[in-house]
């Protein structure tokens, strides 16, 4: 029920995921564009937004149409792991912090007068929970990827991806000015080779070796212990999204590359929007690298601070997850329930607390998904541009805001519906 490295590969390495974001730069989708413009002058028929309605409408033809959707029946489908999104530590900080005068808003850029204490309290505090030697707060995990790949890589630099990276990272390295090749899924040989043939071919710079620890689409790990022998032999960069495992995963929920954020040639990225339940994202990096980013950084320079509020209770989720291990003991014990209900039905596990259902097909996977929904089960169906072409999913999502009961219980319902 998945699909082979090489068949992902291709798919990254043929560019797809960097064409489906940014469409109007295609030829074919400029004159497209340029062609409705041009009827608008002659006075024809045809409306601007026409063009808008008719492209929604092949996506509706295609089975790809998205449409927000309210949260309904149990949660399998956030990324709250640990349920501190509501609950009342989480709450409980944000009063505390209202109650002591911390603003709502930050009022500016970091640069000007956004930067509060809040702020550069949680800064000082995440870097030592995470042995970091530096913290920079940003406003979301998509902003800080974008930011990180758009700003350190160098033109004489390469960006070496793994093939499944998120879209954040893409976006970065459209922006960049460094050129990018990818890699198979998890495949160290395959990056070590990539390494060789760009030095080969005269490549001289910064090698920045970018992957994540767990895949939001798949739930699988990466080799990380491997990716750091490769940098270390190699002399490479590497920029580790942690995006799915923090909070979640390794002592005190520090991640799968725990201690790793202490070495001076990686960049780690710690998400706080999903187990740590809050908002935004904290990028852990030498001093220099995150003196570089806020002075180098176009998105960091000219974008509003996130909320002061916010960061307040960042500070919260920090301190409660490193204290309470037995929420990571609970959802380990959900983990291997949804193992056992899953297993039957022929479902390869995970082994993480994101667990994909390959179905292949659009419109069969949204359906599955509606009448799922319809049963209580907030199960949310994933099709392209978020996963290849072919391999439309059911994204599975083991948290706390449900227990081993409602796992056997949609066990039961796939069962009859799939």
């Amino acid at each position: 029920m998945g699909f082979s490295c090489a068949g992902r590969d291709k798919w990254r390495t043929h560019g797809w995921a960097r064409r489906s974001t940014r469409w109007l730069s295609s030829r074919p989708a400029r004159q497209a564009f340029a062609a409705r413009l041009a009827s608008l002058r002659d006075g024809a028929a045809v409306t601007l937004s026409d063009f808008y309605q008719q492209d929604i409408q092949r996506l509706e033809q295609a089975g790809r149409r998205r449409a927000l959707a309210l949260p309904a029946g149990r949660d399998f489908s956030s990324n709250d792991y640990l349920g501190l999104a509501g609950s009342d530590v989480l709450r409980g900080a944000a009063i505390a912090a209202l109650e002591r005068g911390v603003p709502l808003g930050s009022g500016g850029s970091r640069l000007l007068r956004g930067h509060g204490s809040e702020h550069q309290a949680l800064e000082e505090e995440a870097a030592r929970f995470f042995g970091a030697p530096s913290a920079l707060y940003v406003g979301s995990g998509f902003a800080a990827n974008s930011l990180l790949f758009a700003t350190l890589p160098q033109p004489d630099d390469l960006i070496l991806y793994d093939a499944l990276i998120h879209a954040s990272a893409h976006e970065g390295m459209r922006l960049s000015r460094a050129p990018a090749r990818s890699f198979e899924h998890n495949d160290v040989a395959a990056a070590a080779a990539a390494i060789a043939t760009w030095r080969r071919e005269g490549g001289r710079g910064t090698v920045w070796i970018a992957f994540e620890t767990l895949y939001s689409m798949d739930g699988d790990t990466a080799p990380v212990a491997e990716f750091v022998a490769l940098a270390e032999r190699e002399g490479t960069m590497l920029l580790v999204d942690e995006a799915h495992a923090v909070g979640a995963c390794g002592p005190q929920g520090r991640g799968l590359a725990a201690g790793l954020q202490g070495h001076d040639n990686a960049v780690l990225l710690a998400t706080c929007g999903k187990a740590l339940g809050c908002e935004g994202a904290l990028i852990l990096a030498p001093a220099p690298l995150r003196d570089f980013l806020i002075n180098r950084g176009r998105s960091f320079i000219f974008s509003t601070a996130p909320s002061p509020l916010m960061a307040a209770v960042v500070r919260a989720a920090l301190a409660a997850t490193a204290v309470e291990d037995e929420r990571r003991t609970r959802l380990r014990t959900l983990i291997d329930a949804a193992k056992t209900a899953f297993g039957p039905l022929g479902i390869t596990p995970s082994g993480t607390h994101i667990q994909p259902i390959i179905l292949g097909d659009d419109a069969r996977t949204m359906t599955v998904a509606a009448a799922l929904q319809a049963r209580g089960f907030d199960v949310r169906g994933i099709r392209p541009p978020s996963v290849p072409p072919g391999t439309a999913r059911l994204r599975v999502s083991i948290t706390l805001n449900t227990d081993e009961a409602a796992i056997h219980a949609l066990a039961d319902t796939l069962k009859e519906l799939l």
